[in-house]
């Protein structure tokens, strides 16, 4: 398929995010922002390698932000707060050289934050560090360091 952009956000969507999703390769911007979505957040989203903008924040998605994320390599934005998500950030988070804009904020989220996100200059960085270990945090937000 040729879409490139899919915004259906606001819209009261249910259910989960299909994991075909993931074939739809010359995907750049999926929008499924406040919804009502609920599941784990598929691991095929990792293989759009097209995609610059991925908002699934305001929902009810749970489980873990899937690790293959690091594969996202031209994502600028990437917005998963206000869920239900727990783990860990994934370590490959932190090689998004092209991230500007991470919100993880509001989320069941441990551990620590990737040291390697301190280096790549968000420039709207929304992550609760109240629950999480940073090196690069202050007041409960992160800064470049």
């Amino acid at each position: 398929t040729q879409l490139t952009y899919l915004d259906l956000s606001f819209n009261s969507l249910s259910g989960t995010i299909p994991s075909s999703i993931g074939s739809v390769t010359q995907l750049a911007h999926l929008l499924l922002y406040s919804n009502l979505l609920s599941g784990s957040i598929p691991s095929s989203i990792g293989s759009l390698t097209q995609l610059v903008d991925l908002k699934l924040g305001v929902g009810s998605l749970t489980g873990s932000i899937p690790s293959s994320f690091g594969g996202l390599t031209q994502l600028t934005r990437l917005w998963l707060g206000f869920n239900k998500l727990t783990g860990v950030i994934p370590s490959s988070i932190g090689i998004l050289t092209q991230l500007a804009d991470l919100r993880l904020s509001d989320n069941s989220l441990t551990g620590s934050i990737p040291s390697l996100l301190c280096s790549i200059g968000l420039v709207t960085p929304l992550i609760d560090c109240s629950e999480l270990q940073c090196d690069c945090c202050s007041s409960g937000s992160l800064e470049s360091c």
